[in-house]
This record gives C-alpha cells, sequence and structure tokens, in this order.
C-alpha cells in the first residue's frame, strides 16, 4: 500500500521557506537563516514577557490586577462555578499529560513522527521553563476574594500562570499539527480559532477562581507563545531543509519523512 502524502509546511511558512531555498546553499546556512526570521518573533514575545514581568516586579500592575478580580468576585454564581472547574482541570497536570499521550500515539501510528517529536519538546520544555520562571519570580498567590477549591492554586507561585502556558503551548502546538493535514483554509482557521477559543476560556477560568492576576495570565500566554513557536520553528526548518545536506537514512517513509517537495523547472 503506498505511503500516505506527507503533510506540507503551513501555507504561511512556504514561501519563506522556498526563497531561503532557492537563495541559500547548505543544510547549515538554511538552518540559520530561517530559525534567525523566527527567532525574531519568539524574541518578540520574549521582550514583551520582560516588560510585563518588570511592571509586575515594580508592583505597576497590582491596583489594576486587584481591582479585576474584586470585579470578577462580584459575578460569581454556582453555575460559573461549575464551569470554571471544569475548564480549569483542562489545564490541569493529569489532562495536559493524557492529552500529549493520545495525541502521540495517535500521530506515531499514523507515521507523523516530526509531529510526535515537535509535541513532546514543546510541552516537557514548557514545564521546565514555568517552574524556573516561578521559582525566580516567586509571587504570592492573590487573596483578593477567599473563593478556594482544594488543590487549586495553593502550591507554587503565581507569576507567570503554569495553565496560561500550558494552554498555549499543548493546545496551541495540536491544533497547528492538526490544522496543517486539514485540507481546506476554512477547516484550518475553524481548528486554530477553538482552540484560541479554548485557551482564553481556561485563563479566565484561572482569574475566576481568583489563583491568578491578570498579568500573570498575560505572561503565561506570551510566555507560552514564545516556547511553542520556537519549536515549531525549529521542526519545520528541520523537515524541510534535511535534504540539502548528508544525514541518516530513514527506514520506513511516512509522511513526516518523504523528501521535501522541490520547486518545478521553469518553462524552456
Amino acid at each position: 500500500m503506498p505511503a500516505p502524502a506527507r503533510d506540507p509546511a503551513p501555507a504561511s511558512l512556504r514561501p519563506v521557506l522556498r526563497w531561503i531555498g532557492a537563495h541559500v546553499r547548505g543544510f547549515h546556512a538554511a538552518m540559520g537563516v530561517f530559525l534567525t526570521a523566527g527567532m525574531a518573533l519568539a524574541l518578540a514575545a520574549l521582550l514583551a514577557f520582560a516588560g510585563i514581568a518588570r511592571l509586575v516586579g515594580r508592583g505597576a500592575t497590582q491596583g489594576a490586577d486587584e481591582a479585576a478580580l474584586r470585579w470578577i468576585a462580584a459575578r460569581h454564581s454556582p453555575a460559573l462555578d461549575t464551569v470554571a472547574l471544569q475548564l480549569t482541570y483542562l489545564g490541569a497536570t493529569s489532562v495536559v499529560a493524557m492529552t500529549l499521550l493520545v495525541a502521540s500515539t495517535l500521530l506515531w501510528i499514523a507515521r507523523h513522527r516530526w509531529s510526535v517529536a515537535l509535541l513532546w519538546t514543546a510541552v516537557l520544555g514548557n514545564a521546565l521553563l514555568n517552574t524556573v520562571l516561578k521559582l525566580a519570580f516567586a509571587r504570592p498567590r492573590p487573596t483578593v476574594f477567599p473563593f478556594r477549591i482544594s488543590g487549586i492554586g495553593e502550591s507554587a507561585s503565581s507569576f507567570p500562570s503554569g495553565h496560561a502556558m500550558s494552554s498555549v503551548v499543548v493546545y496551541g502546538t495540536l491544533a497547528y499539527l492538526v490544522a496543517r493535514l486539514e485540507p481546506t483554509r476554512r477547516m484550518r482557521r475553524a481548528t486554530l480559532a477553538f482552540a484560541a477559543a479554548l485557551v482564553l476560556a481556561i485563563g479566565a477560568s484561572r482569574l475566576y477562581l481568583g489563583v491568578h492576576y491578570p498579568s500573570d495570565i498575560v505572561a503565561g500566554y506570551v510566555a507560552g507563545f514564545a516556547w511553542a513557536a520556537t519549536c515549531a520553528l525549529g521542526v519545520e526548518a528541520v523537515r524541510w531543509f534535511r535534504g540539502r545536506g548528508p544525514g541518516p537514512e530513514v527506514e520506513e517513509a511516512g509522511p513526516d519523512d518523504a523528501p521535501a517537495p522541490t520547486e518545478p523547472p521553469p518553462p524552456a
């Protein structure tokens, strides 16, 4: 049975990859140009995170953060309590781990090996990065209102939000991997829009439960995006350019192992 068609790089990246492929010779040079451009985007996100962290460290956001939580506290209801709890569990470690195992197993069976590598690198790296950032900033959890649920927000520091970071990395990366396999632009947009709505809802649930300040959530989103973008760009670059230089033979060709497409020669 013939191998399934290779999933190409996302349409938004193909012009950049093709331009580099046409103008840069050698695997390492092409990788360097592409990763430099991609890292500029990640660097912009990191600078935004640094700006938020500086404001938080100076206490400049504290007044607005507490005012936002007081506004939320005035709108608590039993129905919203239930919704917030269900949403916040989607960013919990146990759910993230199960999502990672199921998604990576399905991708591996479908022979999308590079996608599995991207997913594990993004998720495990995010866990380490969030731990380091929390230890570095050690911001206490909010105490604006006493609404607490056992096991939620009782440990670790507040900045940046681990749920916000992990939701961007896990659900954002999964949406990216699914969207690049979908046949129509409408389906791709719907997938990305759903993931964005889910990520925003998880962040909102953390505010509703009173375990994070708004600045924690925004910083988590920015840091998660920076890390996820770095991982995705690195994997795309390797997958696209690896045929331009020597490399190990692949025993089983599959969707992620087919040679990168080349441009047809110009007419004579």
